[in-house]
């Protein structure tokens, strides 16, 4: 029986090193944590439990039999974060780029399912290259399957996901339907076409940080909520966020011990609001003093910087904050920025997070670039947002609510 156990325990060795130490060394010096190092970080220490660690790749094309590694390019199963339940899988580049085959999309499908059945977020860590082309349209079929179960999820359990290093073609849009996406700057970029095929399709150079860096995508396409400078502060920061979210729309969110004191008084505030009224001053000062001990957890910081979205509490329960912001475009409502506050009302909605809105507002911004852009649609999200949301929702006009 001994002998048993220690060939177990070898294997399980084996599976851990995944692509090998080499490749492990290549991961380090570019920056990047390998897929078994970030849920060590992410979630509480040895509470990780692993599923299917000893699954592998069916394909016999290409000689892809001769090319077997334990896990086949992705670590998956639940473990706690500050004591709640969470499921997460980690695309680990080192065993074939963390390209997705049948059975890498089969793995992760189930910690999805397991997360809807039990209620409890699903964390999703990618760094991948994308469809493994050996197999075919059976990666393809396993995309289908991920992107099902995300729509399935969508409204019942948060999902969270962090690019934290390359994020390509179909892997690209299962990030997009989960409820918040992350990256990491300089190690990470996401996009559908690669440079090298907006070169030959469109005569256009461009860099990987350029076309889908962080950068582009915290701040010009609104993809991703948040970037931050490595790893290990990503990690850091989600297991913050989780802390303000209920596992699932059945739950309620988690409330915390407050010091604060919800009938002190502020006497910065008495002259935050300016007297004269097209000066500017920081919405997100007003935000930090009415929540507990000023803990606001930003969402989209650096998108739509005109109106501000993120989650804080009052009393020790969560609640979704909402403000314009004068400092930015003097708090005029955009496209981007009814599009970005829209959806995080719809996600307050859905996971019964009270909404508390700052307003401040000179109306919508006037123009042709709005118009031709649409944002009498995307205006209307908005309005719709809040009109369907059934949560409850405070309302503090701070000095003008104008326009439509």
């Amino acid at each position: 029986m001994k002998d048993i156990l220690e060939a177990l325990e070898a294997k399980r060795e084996k599976a851990r090193l995944g692509g090998g130490t080499k490749r492990i060394d290549r991961q380090h010096e570019k920056g990047k944590l390998t897929a078994r190092e970030r849920i060590e970080l992410l979630l509480d220490e040895d509470s990780f439990e692993e599923w299917d660690m000893f699954v592998e790749h069916t394909c016999t094309d290409f000689g892809m039999e001769d090319q077997r590694t334990p896990g086949d390019g992705v670590v998956t199963g639940w473990g706690t974060i500050n004591g709640r339940l969470v499921y997460v899988f980690s695309k680990d580049f080192t065993v074939f780029g963390g390209s997705l085959s049948k059975a890498h999309a089969s793995k992760i499908t189930k910690v999805q399912r397991a997360a809807i059945r039990n209620g409890a977020p699903v964390i999703g860590l990618f760094d991948a290259g994308g469809a493994r082309i050996q197999e075919g349209v059976d990666s393809l079929a396993g995309y289908a399957d991920i992107f099902m179960e995300n729509v399935l999820a969508s409204g019942v359990i948060p999902q969270i996901s962090v690019i934290m290093g390359p994020c390509a073609g179909g892997d690209v849009y299962s990030p997009a339907m989960t409820d918040f996406i992350f990256m990491v700057k300089d190690t990470s970029y996401m996009y559908v076409t690669g440079p090298d095929v907006v070169k030959t399709v469109t005569n256009e150079t461009v860099s990987h940080e350029d076309l889908g860096g962080a950068r582009v995508h915290s701040s010009k396409s609104g993809v991703v909520d948040g970037a931050f400078e490595n790893d290990i502060e990503a990690l850091t920061q989600i297991r913050r966020l989780v802390d303000f979210l209920p596992l699932s729309n059945r739950e309620s969110s988690p409330e915390r011990p407050s010091f604060d004191d919800p009938l002190r008084i502020e006497e910065s505030l008495d002259t935050l609001v300016p007297a004269n009224p097209n000066k500017p001053y920081d919405m997100r000062e007003l935000i930090e003093k009415t929540s507990d001990e000023g803990d606001f957890f930003e969402i989209g910081a650096d998108f739509g910087t005109n109106i501000l979205t993120g989650f804080g509490r009052i009393e020790g329960k969560t609640v979704g904050f909402v403000a314009n912001q004068p400092m930015s475009l003097a708090g005029v409502l955009d496209i981007d920025a009814s599009r970005k506050a829209a959806r995080f009302v719809r996600f307050c909605d859905c996971f019964n997070i009270p909404i508390v809105t700052f307003v401040d507002v000179p109306g919508f911004m006037p123009g042709t670039k709005q118009e031709y852009g649409g944002l009498i649609k995307h205006g209307a999200k908005l309005l719709f947002a809040y009109a369907e949301a059934t949560v409850p929702k405070v309302t503090v006009i701070t000095r003008k609510a104008y326009g439509g």
